[in-house]
């Protein structure tokens, strides 16, 4: 018993879940149904209710209702019949455009307890739309050269039905030259291609009108149409073709220029460019002809251009030829015969049988420029002719056949004189009154490279200032070249030679396109005065001609160079110490300054004078020569020092100067003075008073000695330092009374050339003679006396001398 409860509640438990399955299974389920697109509104599609298994009369009060999913809603359910019935037309090909399926999905719900069904209608389609093209009208260009079987697309036809009821095929209307061709795309679609049967001629029918029609598969079948205008490109196929083929007229002998003599017309069946024309003279048409007769290559028109001479040409013949503008042009000819009557007048006549133009100007003489050909068809003297040319020309006609003349050359020809040459030609006959014709022909000359270029000035003098800037343009040396063209183009450029090892093209840089002469450095009138060398301008003409001019720089100095004092000499600073006997008469010389200055004869020009002077009763200084003398004897209460500040100034703008200073001793007795250069005592000039002071002398004399002895010891031995002031020197100056510069010697780095200056001493002279090139030293010395210098009464004279090493 207990078996059979246990069996029973088994039995249920498995019982409910079936039931529970197949209600879930019911739910999931989806109910299929199809109807035709654009039902009636109102239109039962089926039962719902049944087909649900729902009890119709729950079916308000379980609250059914139908929803629809991503679409409009289209249907709805009638709850008390429980019919799903249409709401709205529905219309597949705006549902499901270019779909070939078309499904509305709903959802019908219900409560109590909660029911959902899936319901998927299937619209199907139907025809109710007909085939249509895009373009109500299809042009199409077609060639009436393209071959029978080309293809064309055309556009093809659509229809928004599917299925059977899409485009199914085409016709074409009735056509000679075209049919159709369908063709199946790859998704199923129909189209189809034109195709040329018969080649087209334009001039035989421009234009065709064709009917395409679709057809689509529905039934009954519906159809859309388009039409297919062919537009035939012309070719051009057709010659243009003269009517009559020969013409023959009649014109009157010397009829005025532009006489129209006929009017052609030629026809050519194409059009546009194929039937326009041009006409033009045949090869058979003689050049006489057509010298004589002008052709309107667009009108046609032939009117007279050249003189009609019945004795001339009686009669005219030639051919025209009408040529269309077509890609491959074609043409037809005619022929005309003209006719001259004849008129009791004739010119003579010339022509100019060939001219040679342009010639060369250096043209070899009896050269021949022009053939001319002379003619007159009257007889007797009105037949005879003579040519001539212009008087004044270097050419002469001469006779080469009967009426036939030559121009030769008869002259050298010059272009650079008369560059053409305008040479009429004139004919006259010996009729009364006579007649005469003429023709004028213009001869050119070529040039030749026969002139070399031409300087204004062979020789060309520029003075530059001393330390310039380099760079700065000196002057234009321009030649002119009356050549023409390759034969005028000038490359000018410096002659290489070469100064102390110094190349032209290192100092000066001429343009060579425009002769502009620069200056590559700074010059120095210390170091270079003046440079001269050559300047060549060459042409470009073959062979290429030259010249060249002298150039002659002249450095002119500037007042760069201050006077430097050379004597008295200064071993350190620029104060010198002299002694002088206190028994010095009045005019006797107790010092000279010297100073060099290495500029020009202007800027060197020094003059002396004191910038201080203990006092100023006492000593004199020339302003010249630089000697400083005694105004008067020295007196008891005058000082036993003197301080003496003397300025060596050139005559430069501004002026430079130079100053020493000269500290004068007083002392009781001579001093002697001797030179390094010679062990032999200075002799003085004059001994005036033996009085008591000899023996003070004496001992100063022995005193003095000794020290110059040390300290020309010291001197030598020590090497002296350049100074700016005033020029290294080897030995000091001692001055004494009445006597002359001491014998020395000086050294300096700075030698220039200068003129011959004289300084006149009183025992003696300083000769400054001219010294060597850049780089070498001027020695300024002194030549002792004893030397082999004459002697004057008073005393030898003392030459300090200026040499270079």
């Amino acid at each position: 018993m207990e078996y059979s409860v246990c069996y029973e509640q088994w039995r249920r438990y498995v019982l409910t879940i079936f039931v529970y399955l197949a209600a879930v299974r019911s739910a999931l389920a989806v109910t299929h149904y199809s109807v035709p697109e654009e039902l009636e509104e109102g239109s039962v599609v089926a039962n719902l209710a049944g087909d649900l298994g729902l009890d119709v009369k729950t079916l308000i009060d379980r609250k059914m209702r139908l929803d629809t999913i991503a679409s409009r809603k289209y249907l709805d359910v009638n709850k008390e019949t429980g019919e799903l019935f249409i709401v709205e037309r529905i219309d597949r090909e705006s549902l499901c455009h270019a779909k070939t399926s078309c499904y509305l999905k709903m959802e019908a719900i219900i409560e109590n307890p909660k029911r959902i069904f899936y319901i998927e209608l299937e619209i199907m389609d139907i025809n109710d739309n007909a085939p249509h093209f895009r373009r109500d009208t299809i042009d199409l260009d077609i060639s009436e050269a393209t071959q029978a079987g080309e293809r064309f697309s055309v556009s093809n036809a659509v229809d928004p039905d599917v299925g059977s009821n899409a485009v199914k095929t085409y016709y074409l209307s009735e056509s000679d030259y075209f049919t159709i061709e369908i063709q199946t795309g790859r998704d199923g679609s129909k189209f189809a291609d034109l195709i040329l049967t018969k080649r087209l001629d334009r001039e035989q029918q421009a234009v065709h009108h064709l009917i395409i029609t679709a057809v689509d598969g529905g039934f009954p079948s519906r159809s859309g149409t388009a039409s297919i205008i062919v537009h035939v490109l012309d070719t051009n196929d057709n010659a243009p073709t003269f009517k009559p083929e020969s013409y023959e007229v009649k014109v009157l002998e010397n009829s005025p220029f532009g006489s129209r003599v006929i009017q052609l017309n030629a026809s050519d069946l194409d059009e546009g460019s194929n039937s326009e024309l041009i006409y033009s003279y045949s090869l058979y048409t003689s050049e006489k002809t057509q010298e004589t007769y002008k052709l309107n290559p667009a009108t046609g028109e032939i009117t007279v251009k050249g003189v009609l001479n019945y004795e001339d040409f009686r009669i005219y013949e030639m051919e025209v030829i009408a040529t269309d503008k077509g890609a491959s042009a074609l043409s037809g000819q005619c022929k005309i015969k003209i006719l001259v009557e004849d008129m009791n007048d004739n010119h003579p006549h010339i022509s100019i049988k060939s001219f040679q133009s342009p010639v060369s100007e250096d043209i070899a003489l009896n050269t021949v420029i022009a053939v001319v050909s002379v003619s007159d068809k009257d007889s007797g003297d009105n037949g005879v002719v003579d040519l001539h040319i212009p008087d004044n020309m270097p050419f002469k006609l001469r006779e080469s056949s009967d009426n036939y003349y030559e121009l030769v050359v008869s002259e050298p020809l010059d272009r650079e004189k008369v560059p053409e040459y305008e040479i009429t030609f004139t004919v006259t006959d010996r009729g009364s009154p006579p007649l005469s014709d003429n023709e004028t022909m213009t001869l050119e000359l070529l040039d030749v490279n026969d002139n070399v270029p031409q300087f204004p000035q062979l020789f060309n003098t520029l003075r530059v200032m001393e330390n310039n800037a380099p760079g700065a343009l000196l002057s234009s040396l321009t030649a002119f070249d009356p050549d023409l063209h390759e034969n005028q183009y000038l490359v000018y450029f410096i002659i290489e030679r070469e100064i102390a090892n110094t190349s032209m093209s290192m100092l000066f840089s001429i343009n060579p396109e425009n002769g502009n002469l620069y200056a590559l450095k700074t010059f120095d009138y210390e170091i270079e005065k003046e440079f001269l060398f050559h300047i060549e301008a060459r042409d470009s003409g073959s062979p290429p001609l030259s010249s060249n001019v002298t150039v002659h720089i002249i450095i002119v100095d500037q007042n760069d160079n201050a006077p430097v004092i050379v004597s008295p000499w200064r071993a350190h600073g620029s104060v010198v110490e002299e002694k002088i006997p206190r028994s010095t008469d009045k005019g006797s010389l107790v010092a000279k300054v010297i100073a060099l200055d290495t500029d020009s004869v202007h800027n060197s020009r020094i003059t002396y004078q004191f910038l201080q002077v203990t006092d100023a009763s006492l000593f004199s200084l020339d302003q010249y020569n630089g000697e400083i003398r005694t105004m008067r004897m020295f007196s008891y209460k005058d000082s036993r020092h003197h301080r003496l500040v003397v300025v060596a100034k050139d005559n430069g703008e501004p002026a430079l100067s130079a100053t020493v200073t000269i500290k004068l001793l007083t002392v009781e007795t001579d001093v002697k003075a001797y030179s390094d250069m010679t062990e032999m005592p200075l002799e003085y000039d004059i001994f005036s008073d033996i009085n008591l002071y000899l023996v003070i002398g004496l001992g100063s004399v022995s005193f003095l000695l000794l020290i110059t002895i040390l300290v020309t010891i010291v001197l030598k031995c020590q090497k002296p330092k350049p100074s700016k002031a005033a020029p290294p020197s080897r030995n000091s100056v001692i001055s004494e009374r009445n006597s002359t510069i001491a014998d020395s010697t000086l050294v300096s780095n700075d030698a220039y050339w200068y003129s011959l200056f004289l300084a006149e001493t009183r025992k003696g002279k300083l000769v400054v003679r001219q010294p060597v090139p850049k780089g070498s030293r001027y020695i300024v010395s002194s030549i002792p006396r004893g030397t082999g210098l004459s002697e004057t009464s008073d005393s030898a004279a003392s030459t300090l001398q200026v040499g270079y090493m």
